[in-house]
């Protein structure tokens, strides 16, 4: 699913109109079509729109007709002067009063109160009032009409986009439309992105009204939200001929007195994503505990350099970090592991930390890089304060990724995966899953599908939508999810994701 810009809506759906001469007033009637497919008309007779002179209102006008075609009671409100409307809009106005479809003017105190009393009434609410392009705050007799929506409809549907939300940023524009459900259209637009913004928008939905693929390519950029297609197509079958050599060996570093569990995690991450063979190191006074646990899983001592260095040769992919803590002997390993490595390496947790200070190791590396942050790791790293980093997650993460030619998964709600070009959004997980040890997890499921030949860029994407959607799934049955419950759950999600 592409993601655009309001620069690159306008743009696909100007070549749509102008170069390709698919008239606006169709897309319009198809637009209006997607928003009434999306409304539960069984439970829903009653309906307020309302809109203004552009073409978001001429949405509005259109599914107006559409509702009143399937005798539903509409009130139709137009908020401003008739004067400007824009041509495809004008029509669809003029059809509704053809119609004798109830008509009101907002551009009074009094046309307010008229306005109150009908959302009140209705079941549903429809926002027609701005699309993305708007720019400035919104103020007046528009500021008082979002109150009034925000403060009496039972059930509130924004098209495209809530109106007084930016497309770009997510900022509220002075104010803005609360939705239950926002219905956009052929792209998922970028000031969704933005935390907080699923407060405004509700559900979102993305329907194609009819733009062919050429138009969204010739415009849309490198950015895209991974869906199942996306995660099914890359997913390899296992060959009945085949065996554990062919699915790689993974090493994993990690783990510290007081943090076994970030090393068992992390271990069985790899293991039950199907790394053929998992090893891992830590230190000698954790060893015992951890040989006791890794039914599946060998164990070296860290400190046993010979056995060490053979274990880094063998590997497909290693994972480094979890549990170890910020210290030298941490700092040292993975400057080791980078710099004589030459597959992929997977970095996280202290890993990360370490390098604070210490980024020019990233330009000695050998191998193929995935980091792996929080927002708090990435603001240690980057010295960018944490609510920076929150709104310009993606411009933060492909920076990052640019200079030091590495792939950064920067972790949180909407998962950032960029190899500093591609930038994917992870659509699974949710706050079901927040609890200690799902980082370790997610970087054990990384280094496996890394081991198992996926490139680092498709390996951390694959990871991060499979680690969300089992947890997802859990969460449907569960009040909180753990990494334990992952761990058991992820052959079994992995299975079905290739079914």
């Amino acid at each position: 699913m592409k993601i655009a810009t309001v620069k690159t809506a306008r743009a696909v759906d100007g070549y749509s109109i102008n170069e390709l001469k698919i008239p606006g007033i169709v897309l319009m009637e198809n637009a209006a079509l997607k928003v009434v497919k999306n409304i539960d008309l069984k439970k829903c007779d009653s309906f307020c729109v309302i809109c203004t002179k552009g073409n978001n209102g001429g949405d509005g006008f259109a599914v107006a007709r559409h509702l009143y075609n399937l005798n539903k009671k509409v009130h139709v409100f137009l908020v401003g002067k008739e004067s400007g409307m824009s041509e495809d809009c004008s029509i669809n106005y003029n059809i509704l009063k053809n119609l004798r479809i109830n008509l009101n003017v907002v551009d009074s105190e009094e046309s307010l109160v008229q306005l109150k009393e009908c959302i009140k009434e209705s079941d549903v609410t429809i926002d027609a009032l701005f699309g993305t392009g708007i720019s400035r705050n919104i103020l007046g007799i528009q500021d008082s009409v979002i109150d009034l929506i925000n403060k009496y409809g039972s059930y509130v549907i924004s098209i495209d986009i809530p109106s007084g939300l930016n497309g770009d940023t997510g900022n509220v524009m002075g104010n803005c439309v609360r939705a239950n459900k926002t219905i956009t259209f052929q792209l998922y637009k970028m000031g969704f992105l933005k935390y907080g913004s699923d407060r405004f928008t509700g559900e979102v939905i993305v329907e194609d009204i009819g733009i062919p693929n050429l138009a969204v390519e010739r415009f849309s950029g490198s950015e895209f939200i991974m869906d199942q297609d996306f995660i099914k197509g890359k997913l390899k079958i296992r060959d009945k001929f085949s065996h554990k050599g062919d699915y790689g060996r993974v090493l994993v570093i990690a783990g510290s007195r007081g943090f076994t569990g970030a090393a068992y995690i992390c271990t069985q991450g790899a293991i039950r994503s199907g790394a053929g063979l998992v090893t891992l190191g830590c230190y000698k006074d954790i060893q015992p505990i951890l040989s006791e646990k890794l039914v599946e899983g060998m164990t070296i001592d860290l400190e046993e350099n010979l056995k060490l260095e053979k274990t880094i040769e063998k590997s497909d992919a290693i994972a480094i970090g979890p549990g170890m803590g910020a210290n030298d002997s941490t700092l040292n390993l993975v400057k080791k592991v980078i710099t004589t490595f030459r597959k992929t390496v997977v970095i996280d947790a202290d890993g990360i930390n370490v390098l604070s200070g210490n980024l020019n190791i990233l330009k000695e590396k050998k191998c193929d890089v995935i980091l792996t942050p929080h927002l708090g790791e990435m603001s240690r790293i980057t010295s960018l304060g944490i609510e920076y980093i929150c709104e310009n997650r993606i411009k933060v993460a492909k920076d990052f990724a640019k200079e030091y030619n590495v792939i950064v998964l920067l972790k949180g709600y909407n998962t950032v995966i960029t190899d500093g070009n591609l930038v994917a959004i992870n659509s699974t997980g949710n706050s079901a899953m927040a609890s200690g040890g799902m980082g370790d997890c997610l970087t054990g499921i990384i280094a496996s599908f890394s081991a198992q030949k996926q490139g680092p860029f498709e390996a951390a994407s694959i990871a991060a939508f499979i680690h969300g959607y089992v947890g997802e799934e859990l969460s449907k049955d569960m009040y909180s999810v753990n990494a334990s419950h992952v761990l058991h759950q992820l052959p079994f999600s992995i299975k079905k994701l290739t079914e």
